[in-house]
């Protein structure tokens, strides 16, 4: 693979769908490469000498990688081919589980039980002994890739169609035929999310949008799923400030049962469910936490968890891309002073917080379901810390029947996010 300049890369975009509005059109460059191991990589620059052209980024990855669904030797050197991943039907529930066995091999950083020699989402460092980071330049702003390690892709050759495990037709597999990505939100290693300036985070939701936009028309996808796992008790297996994006080859199971209900409400009462609890929650007031031009954030009424908020956009929208200029400013606006608000949730002792662990999770409208009309792009932003040294654990009730206990009450939570700051956050 050649290097090319920025500025080359723009001229022959690899999207056809994404259409940035006037800020990002000025403000952000999207300049797409591609991994030693064939895997699609892309820079989303918001500084402005990378934005004019006047500096580029390095597209060629040193790496020396096999490509990704090439052959691999076995144990006892016969040649085999690449391992597509499965996924398989719970008789019981409908649901497809994916069996991402591939996952097992992927690299750790966070945790007693680290296995990296250095972090894969780092910028390249040169000299440094551990050379197998993702990211081929020396530095970035933004920049998203496909997951190495993906428990979902669509392999070349592999047919998706439905075969039965055992010849039993009781379970059905195939396939698991979905994209997994990767968004790295800043190069500092070592940051957070909360501290990040509003203006990269505006560069993450021009990335969200970017990839929902792309991803949508790609065969196979059902749903595009937006998230950020933080923090080491959450599980986050690289400590990077990072999020992915899970494009399932199947509605998910949590976004089924949302579509189920908002469309049982629409038939019964010709409304929107998710408008009409946003109304009804900004009539309500006691739970409302944020609110600028574009976007309120609440406490559900029936929060499951210790903390939890939900954000929605005032217009009616079904996906990011839709989103326009001011309402993309005005989500990095809520999302940051939400990050700072959580962080601030629970007190030590000390009046200084802690790093929450939390779980920030886009629902969106699936991209072909007819549901899709009566639904609504929503953020449900929980943790699962119930107190500064406590945490709720799933037990018996929650996990074995689903049936969620909560350890507090909406308005418990939402009376301490009144204590952290206004709830009109307009500048």
């Amino acid at each position: 693979m050649t290097t090319q300049s920025s500025q080359s890369a723009q001229q022959t975009p690899a999207w056809q769908y994404y259409q940035p509005g006037a800020y990002a059109s000025a403000n952000i460059r999207i300049t797409p490469t591609t991994l030693a191991d064939g895997r699609d990589f892309f820079y989303l620059d918001d500084d402005p000498e990378y934005v004019s052209g006047k500096k580029t980024r390095e597209l060629h990855d040193p790496r020396h990688l096999a490509y990704r669904f090439a052959p691999h030797l076995d144990a006892d050197g016969n040649e085999v081919p690449y391992a597509a991943p499965q996924m398989r039907r719970d008789p019981l529930t409908g649901d497809w589980i994916p069996m991402a066995t591939a996952r097992m091999n992927r690299p750790i950083t966070a945790g007693p039980g680290a296995t990296a020699k250095g972090n894969p989402l780092a910028a390249r460092k040169p000299g440094d002994p551990y050379q197998d980071g993702e990211v081929p330049d020396t530095d970035y702003n933004v920049v998203i890739f496909e997951n190495r390690f993906p428990s979902m892709v669509r392999v070349p050759g592999v047919s998706d169609t439905v075969t039965n495990v055992d010849g039993n037709p009781l379970w059905q597999q195939k396939m698991a035929g979905g994209r997994c990505e990767v968004i790295c939100f800043d190069p500092n290693e070592h940051g957070l999310p909360a501290d990040l300036p509003v203006r990269r985070l505006r560069t993450v939701v021009e990335a969200w949008a970017f990839r929902t936009a792309e991803i949508s028309h790609i065969d196979g996808i059902e749903q595009i799923f937006p998230f950020e796992n933080h923090g080491q008790e959450i599980g986050v297996s690289l400590a990077h400030p990072h999020g992915q994006v899970y494009c399932y080859p199947f509605i998910a199971p949590k976004l089924e049962t949302e579509l189920q209900h908002t469309e049982a409400y629409h038939e019964r009462t010709g409304g929107n469910l998710l408008r009409d609890l946003m109304n009804a929650e900004i009539e309500a007031g006691e739970r409302i936490v944020m609110r600028n031009h574009s976007w309120v954030a609440y406490v559900p009424a029936a929060a499951r968890w210790p903390l939890e908020v939900h954000v929605a956009p005032v217009r009616d929208v079904l996906t990011i891309d839709e989103l326009d200029d001011q309402e993309r400013w005005d989500l990095a606006q809520m999302y940051s002073t939400l990050l700072k608000r959580g962080n601030a949730f629970f007190d030590k002792g000390d009046g200084k917080g802690m790093d929450l662990p939390y779980i920030a999770a886009w629902h969106q409208a699936p991209i072909h379901d007819a549901r899709r009309a009566n639904y609504r792009l929503n953020l449900q932003f929980f943790s699962f810390r119930r107190a500064a040294n406590k945490i709720k654990y799933l037990a018996g009730s929650e996990s074995g029947m689903a049936a969620w206990v909560s350890d507090t009450t909406p308005e418990l939570i939402a009376k301490r996010f009144h204590e952290l700051g206004p709830i009109d956050i307009d500048d």
